[in-house]
């Protein structure tokens, strides 16, 4: 939630700065905001409601320009979205912009205001300008020698999760060099290593367009940059080296190209994305368990269950693995969503696999979830995540870097798909290590694994068919979407994506529950999507539709060739390219996928940037 971009060098940085900002905005898009040092090193600030295009206008009215400052756009938790709550916020001669949620704001607040100080937004930020320039002025305790030490001295009284950046026009020193001093605790928050200065930012992406050599913060880290240098500290104020790494991506796998949408790219990115996920497969004829880390062989032998810890459609993604460990790898497994899971009276089981699911692997519930997980005795860790330098990634034992690539659209596609092969990779390697699977049925598994690809291009070349769908739902309020056994979790993330970026009201049943209450909304104004794959649930899930059928409503079916569900009144059909077995939830949610894409389209939804939503929810 929420972005931050930072720039100090010798070039002018407010282009950066807002082409940063135009990068992030999926993290966030309710205001925007910049703070720079002018060549008198004075502080001039431009803050818009709404996206940054707002922003860029103020910008150009007010000529700001510099070359050190700070940017963000906005996902309002504090405060409505408006100008007065938009990021930086000032304090004297003091700029900060912010992210992650400050847990004791009310009584630092009341604190500061006792001290003076006169708030003008309702934001938890404010507070913490005003509260480093408390530390400056030495209202605190001793006053602060310098910009660093005044950052260093505030987020001591700090609770809860932030990154910060902080620029000052009061930074005392002979030299008076310009700086910036970015923190981090909890909320990722990366430094760029420059030609010409020196960078942050909430995502390596908005920094791709100045150089690709990042150093990434620990929790704790408060670091000063400088034209030419960066000087950092851990959280008990000693100096540290932190690696730098350079970042695989390209300035290339965050455009948009030729498409009309970043989600109508990434839809159309996996089978490149599965090809790249499942690369190491290649022509072998089992799996070697070290895909998951050095010490997988070992871990993964001695554990007798999983527990799969997720939100949103991480967790679906979760709970179609529970199917294929339970009757593929013959382990038991439980999913809880991570917002829950903390919360309430669970039973520790040291012998369980902790997965945790994340795309951006930054997700605040699950990583407070895998706090709590490692606190409670569970040490047997394995985070699934297409961030290889992200939090979850570095604080679990074993790790599998799904590679999707970039995913920019708040609603994941990409990532979805990569973490069920990802999963599915997994129970193999179960299945193999407790006796559960025999080698051929590996292989068989691995055979159609690495045809996914080309079977998810099919499943693609049906969008012409479902477009003609969507044009079916643009008067609609509601629908309902029904799937069985493994393919029910597909209908949920259907039903998600639909209400995501069409705000079309959307639920999903297991079919088999549409007696025991959904089917008293049904109507002819009511569409209901059906997952029809053939399977063993085949033949009930038929008996769900015709009770659907029954009470005028309207069937669209997604079936396979062979389900031999014919199109008649009020049952649309779209046949699916092939039967997949064990793995069609991934060429059904691909579909599903397509078919909210083209109803947002007909009903003129702003699919990227849905309202009320952000991608990478880093608070609680």
């Amino acid at each position: 939630m929420c972005g931050i971009v930072g720039a100090v060098g010798a070039m002018e940085c407010t282009p950066f700065l807002l082409s940063g900002l135009q990068t992030l905005e999926y993290r966030g898009y309710d205001s925007a905001g910049l703070a720079v040092l002018n060549e008198h090193g004075a502080l001039c600030r431009a803050r818009a409601k709404g996206r940054v295009s707002e922003l860029e206008s103020r910008v150009a009215e007010q000529g700001v320009a510099g070359r050190v400052g700070i940017a963000h756009t906005r996902w309002a938790t504090h405060g409505v979205p408006a100008e007065r709550n938009a990021h930086p916020h000032i304090s004297g001669g003091l700029a900060v912009v912010h992210n992650g949620i400050i847990e004791n704001y009310e009584a630092l607040r009341e604190q500061l205001q006792g001290l003076g100080y006169a708030f003008t937004s309702d934001t938890d930020t404010e507070t913490i300008a005003h509260l480093i320039q408390a530390c400056f002025k030495g209202q605190l305790g001793e006053p602060a020698e310098n910009l660093f030490s005044a950052v260093q001295c505030a987020v001591k009284h700090l609770k809860g999760a932030f990154a910060l950046a902080v620029v000052s026009e009061e930074e005392p020193g002979s030299e008076n060099e310009p700086c910036l001093v970015v923190a981090r605790e909890g909320s990722p928050l990366m430094l760029g290593v420059g030609e010409h200065g020196h960078y942050a930012a909430s995502d390596a992406s908005a920094l791709l367009s100045v150089t690709r050599r990042m150093v990434y913060l620990e929790n704790g880290d408060v670091a000063r940059l400088t034209a030419n240098a960066i000087e950092l500290v851990n959280g008990a104020g000693e100096p540290v080296k932190r690696e730098v790494v350079t970042s695989r991506l390209s300035a290339d796998a965050v455009e948009l190209g030729d498409y009309r949408h970043y989600m109508q790219k990434e839809i159309f990115e996996q089978p490149q994305a599965l090809g790249n996920t499942l690369e190491m497969l290649g022509g072998a004829a089992n799996l070697q368990p070290g895909i998951f880390g050095a010490d997988a062989a070992g871990v993964l032998a001695q554990v007798d269950s999983i527990l799969i810890i997720a939100c949103g459609t991480s967790s679906y993604a979760g709970m179609t693995a529970k199917y294929w460990m339970e009757q593929v790898a013959g382990v038991p497994c439980n999913v809880e969503i991570a917002s829950e899971y903390r919360y309430r009276a669970s039973i520790p089981n040291p012998k369980q696999l902790v997965v945790v699911i994340s795309q951006s692997g930054e997700t605040a519930d699950t990583l407070a979830a895998l706090h709590h997980a490692k606190a409670l005795g569970h040490h047997h860790t394995l985070a699934i995540c297409n961030v290889p330098e992200s939090a979850i990634v570095r604080e679990t034992a074993l790790r599998f870097i799904t590679r999707a690539g970039p995913e920019i659209g708040v609603a994941s596609t990409k990532a979805f798909s990569t973490q069920l092969s990802a999963l599915f990779l997994l129970t193999l390697i179960l299945g193999r290590l407790k006796g559960t699977l025999a080698a051929a049925g590996e292989t068989a598994y691995l055979d159609e694994l690495r045809h996914l690809p080309i079977a998810v291009e099919k499943v693609l070349a049906l969008e012409p068919q479902i477009e003609a769908w969507a044009k079916q739902f643009a008067d609609k309020q509601h629908a309902l979407f029904l799937g069985r056994g493994r393919h029910y979790p597909i209908a949920l993330e259907g039903a998600l994506k639909l209400k995501e970026i069409s705000y079309i009201h959307a639920e999903a049943y297991p079919a088999g529950e549409l007696k025991h209450g959904p089917l008293a909304l049904v109507d002819a104004e009511m569409p209901v999507v059906v997952i029809a794959p053939n399977d063993e649930l085949l033949e009930k899930l038929k008996a769900n539709m015709q009770e659907v059928s029954a009470r005028g409503g309207q069937l669209y079916v997604f079936a396979d060739g062979c389900s031999q569900v014919k199109e008649s009144p009020g049952i649309n059909v779209l046949t699916m390219p092939e039967h997949y077995g064990v793995l069609s939830p991934v060429l059904h949610v691909v579909a599903q996928q397509l078919l909210a894409y083209h109803v947002a389209l007909v009903k003129g939804t702003d699919v990227d940037k849905p309202r009320n939503l952000a991608k990478s929810v880093t608070v609680e």
